[in-house]
């Protein structure tokens, strides 16, 4: 069943993880998990130093330079209770915030994830969303 945009969007804002794809210029899209933070017709994706990485310089960085479109993925699966089955998913344009959206996204990121509450981030990726589509099993 379809899900209307407002229900959309308090299930997405209300998933704990999701999936970002870009687009990336030899090998089409490029998928990797992210924590996240929506507010109103915004969302962000935080680049942290919390998480080991070879390197902050990342290919959805990269990507998103050549392409600002992307997309957000989340879902809800029940292996048990197939009527429980959901998903939501966001196009996104990566777009600069004004500095009070940025604080709310922030402070977003700060609330959900408790291992974000003192640290610094490396960059945030912030992000207009353009669509949202959703569905659901009941």
């Amino acid at each position: 069943m379809h899900l209307d945009m407002a229900e959309a969007l308090r299930r997405a804002a209300a998933a704990d993880h999701g999936v970002l794809a870009t687009l990336n210029a030899g090998r089409g899209a490029d998928l990797v998990p992210a924590c996240f933070a929506i507010d109103d017709a915004w969302a962000a994706i935080p680049i942290d130093s919390v998480k080991p990485k070879g390197s902050t310089a990342l290919g959805r960085i990269r990507n998103l330079e050549r392409d600002p479109r992307a997309t957000l993925l989340l879902e809800h699966w029940d292996a048990d209770d197939w009527t429980r089955l959901w998903w939501v998913r966001l196009s996104l344009v990566r777009a600069e915030a004004a500095p009070e959206v940025v604080a709310r996204l922030e402070a977003g990121l700060r609330r959900r994830y408790r291992q974000y509450a003192s640290t610094s981030f490396v960059e945030l990726l912030t992000f207009r969303i353009e669509d949202v589509a959703g569905w659901s099993a009941s």
